[in-house]
């Protein structure tokens, strides 16, 4: 259903160190910065890219979104958001852990990067 994903930022550099550190934990690679300046991440066939807005005006959280991201286990979660936080992420919502409701059984730990973001790192039980 998604060909990329792709969150604003207004520090390149920070942005880079945090997600560098929660890829890793998920067994990804650094990221490369392009010759626009977006910050690239592949990974197990996927895409996601920080970027500063092309319109030139400051990159600001989207109220009410949650980009989510797949963990393989409840312990890579928390070793990402582990990682996450030790990289200049914020600790935000419960700590990670199950959640059930409505039939479903997920294991989440969100995060908001340091553009404000919110971002969670989820594994279905």
């Amino acid at each position: 259903m998604f060909s990329h994903m792709m969150v604003g930022a207004n520090d390149i550099e920070k942005s880079k160190v945090f997600y560098d550190a929660l890829f890793a934990a998920l067994g990804g690679k650094p990221g490369v910065i392009d010759p626009k300046g977006r910050i690239v991440y592949m990974h197990a066939g996927n895409i996601f890219l920080v970027t500063p807005p092309i319109d030139g005006q400051p990159a600001t959280p989207g109220n009410g979104m949650t980009l989510g991201f797949t963990a393989a286990n409840p312990e890579e979660a928390d070793a990402w958001h582990k990682a996450g936080a030790e990289a200049g992420g914020t600790m935000i919502e419960d700590p990670p852990g199950w959640r059930e409701g409505g039939g479903l059984r997920l294991y989440l730990a969100y995060l908001r990067d340091p553009a404000g973001n919110k971002i969670c790192a989820m594994h279905r039980g």
